[in-house]
């Protein structure tokens, strides 16, 4: 029996038009500069490598310039409904633009998993120079 995961959610405020940034969340080239080593795309299958340890994951959902959602693999196979997804919001006042990063894991790793998706997306920061 497999524990239930929870969903957590992060903001973070970025320095760029949702055009600009986009292209980092949705595209290999885009994904490789921060995310992971490398990315391989075959239609909707992603391949992520990081330090030569490979990762399939499935776009699942996409909107261009809003969000793009992922599913691994074996949520995938094991019929999961978890998944990452990047999601570009606008405030209609001040036009700011923020990331906001959704992801599941197991309840004791929720603190380690933010620590982590911090250090990836403070990488996307310094890459989009934000």
């Amino acid at each position: 029996m497999t524990n239930e995961k929870v969903k957590y959610e992060l903001e973070f405020p970025v320095k760029a038009s949702p055009s600009m940034l986009f292209p980092f969340l949705s595209t290999p080239s885009g994904l490789s500069e921060w995310f992971s080593d490398d990315v391989n795309s075959r239609g909707e299958k992603f391949t992520f490598i990081w330090d030569g340890d490979e990762r399939t994951a499935y776009m699942v959902g996409k909107k261009g310039d809003k969000y793009i959602r992922f599913r691994w693999e074996e949520d995938e196979d094991e019929g999961n409904k978890y998944y990452f997804e990047f999601r570009i919001v606008v405030d209609e006042l001040t036009n700011d633009a923020s990331l906001i990063v959704t992801d599941y894991c197991d309840e004791d790793e929720v603190e380690e998993e933010k620590l982590l998706w911090e250090s990836q997306v403070n990488e996307l920061l310094h890459t989009i120079g934000s």
